[in-house]
């Protein structure tokens, strides 16, 4: 807080000090500093002065926030645990492969939909579930408005933390918030990102918080503008603040934004030759500088720059994935500088199964696992686990590497 007000305190004097650009009048061809009654012209009436005034600090409100955003952002806390150490693959001669824990979980379930997994900084995973609602063809319209705003939020508490040793529920949270949970990230400051595609938002919330820090989409609006989104699917962090938001079942498009929740980039967007079709997961491969999509409805990943280090290759063509038996990728995540993805229900002749990519080639270097209706797949950061959750049945499946 004492960083906050010493930026405030110092942003006041260099603004009244410089009057800078942003915050002056244009007059008679003269620039005047639209902070006091000598800043306007002879005759000017107190609403100027005051619409001026409004401005100029609506603005340092506008600066201040933004601050505040970021030093919340990289806020971890004297007491917070350490993050578990990133996996590293460059010994490895080939890919781990994923193999079913059958033993876990040890206690029984009863969850919702359940829509996303991803794992905190202790280790165990948390998902995003969605109670007793469901998507059916009655949630929405023809014009993406939820249907249903009537029933309320769930009640039933939709974040679930569940121990990586036994599988039981360890702590709860997210009831009476949400109405169709979608997506959800957990940041290296155990930041909790999610999307709810009834709302058409996202969110950040931060540890043991009940609100949210960061919202990105207007409440209800589907929308295709700056401040809109429409059925959003999923985020991803970079360890630099920068947020990815996959925007959705309508827009077909990645939102880029910074630390703060400012947008900074849209993908794709001209000349950039990149299609997208229900973006629908998205993993960050930061040492090679890509965001991998599941492409769903266009039965590939793409993996574009992401831009994290610089701007250098940013629209140039993507790396591409595209197999007869991929069929529709649901989630991808990453394992060092590979990536594993999940397809789901595609047709009689294609496994719904899991693979094994390799973005740097643009292979599929092995398959693994199998399921009905898969949704969600995360790593814990240190790479001694890995969770895959489907939708129907609603289950959690933990696998080890081998």
């Amino acid at each position: 807080m004492e960083q906050l007000l010493v930026f405030a305190t110092t942003l006041l004097l260099a603004l009244a000090a410089s009057g800078i650009e942003a915050m002056m009048s244009h007059h008679g061809g003269q620039l005047v500093p639209a902070i006091g009654p000598a800043a306007l012209p002879p005759g000017a009436g107190l609403s100027e002065l005051e619409l001026a005034n409004s401005n100029f600090f609506r603005r340092l409100r506008e600066m201040i926030m933004e601050r505040a955003y970021e030093d919340a952002f990289n806020d971890i806390g004297e007491e917070a645990t350490p993050p578990l150490k990133p996996v590293d693959t460059s010994h490895l001669d080939s890919p781990p492969k994923p193999r079913l824990l059958e033993s876990w979980p040890m206690v029984k379930h009863e969850f919702g939909q359940v829509t996303a997994v991803s794992v905190n900084r202790e280790g165990n995973p948390v998902i995003f579930h969605r109670g007793h609602r469901v998507w059916d063809v009655e949630s929405f319209n023809d014009t993406n408005h939820y249907q249903k705003i009537a029933e309320g939020p769930i009640e039933d508490s939709t974040i679930l933390t569940l121990s990586a040793q036994t599988g039981e529920v360890i702590d709860e949270s997210g009831g009476g918030i949400f109405y169709m949970p979608h997506g959800m990230t957990i940041d290296r400051n155990g930041n909790m990102w999610l999307t709810d595609v009834a709302l058409h938002q996202a969110f950040k919330f931060m540890p043991g918080h009940d609100y949210p820090s960061i919202t990105i989409g207007r409440r209800f609006e589907p929308g295709a503008s700056r401040n809109h989104l429409c059925k959003p699917t999923a985020t991803a962090v970079a360890t630099t603040g920068e947020i990815f938001i996959a925007d959705g079942y309508c827009n077909n498009r990645l939102l880029k934004f910074n630390a703060a929740g400012r947008l900074i980039r849209v993908i794709p967007q001209p000349p950039e030759f990149l299609s997208l079709q229900v973006p629908h997961g998205l993993t960050l491969l930061e040492h090679l500088d890509l965001i991998c999509i599941a492409d769903r409805e266009n039965m590939r990943v793409v993996c574009p720059k992401a831009g994290l280090k610089s701007s250098f290759g940013e629209g140039t063509q993507a790396a591409t994935i595209q197999e007869p038996d991929l069929g529709h990728v649901y989630d991808v995540a990453a394992y060092g500088d590979l990536v594993y993805a999940i397809n789901g229900p595609t047709a009689d002749m294609i496994p719904v199964r899991g693979f094994t990519i390799d973005p740097r080639s643009e292979t599929i270097i092995d398959h693994w696992g199998k399921f009905e209706n898969p949704h969600s797949i995360a790593f814990c950061p240190n790479g001694s686990a890995m969770y895959v959750t489907e939708i129907g049945p609603n289950k959690v499946w933990k696998f080890e590497l081998v």
